[in-house]
């Protein structure tokens, strides 16, 4: 999975075990990616406004994030993401991540949207 780069790529949420996703208006994820460092932004159902830096190491992504909740506050956490390939050939992101002050494991999953 080297041979693959994030940057400019985007993603929405299909799966979380830390909310229902909405469907309609999931999470929307864009990566950017140069020398094995990792950073973008996020917004969706549940996030105003999201952001991450990380790095990469082949098909294993590391972060961490920080977003402020439509319901008011923030969180923030760490995550662990798995880069693979799906039968239509996008990408989806498997990530295994905990919020801050919260050792709960989650796991959620994002696909790749396709550039129109």
């Amino acid at each position: 999975m080297t041979d693959v780069n994030l940057n400019g790529r985007k993603f929405v949420m299909v799966s979380s075990t830390a909310s229902e996703v909405d469907q309609q208006s999931p999470t929307e994820f864009e990566y950017w990616e140069s020398d094995g460092v990792v950073w973008g932004g996020y917004t969706g159902d549940t996030v105003t406004t999201g952001r991450f830096v990380g790095t990469r190491d082949g098909d294993q992504v590391s972060i961490s994030y920080v977003h402020a909740l439509k319901a008011g506050g923030r969180a923030g956490g760490r995550s662990s993401s798995r880069i693979e390939t799906g039968e239509d050939g996008l990408l989806r992101l498997v990530e295994e991540f905990s919020f801050e002050g919260d050792d709960t494991p989650h796991v959620s999953v994002c696909r790749e949207v396709v550039p129109s």
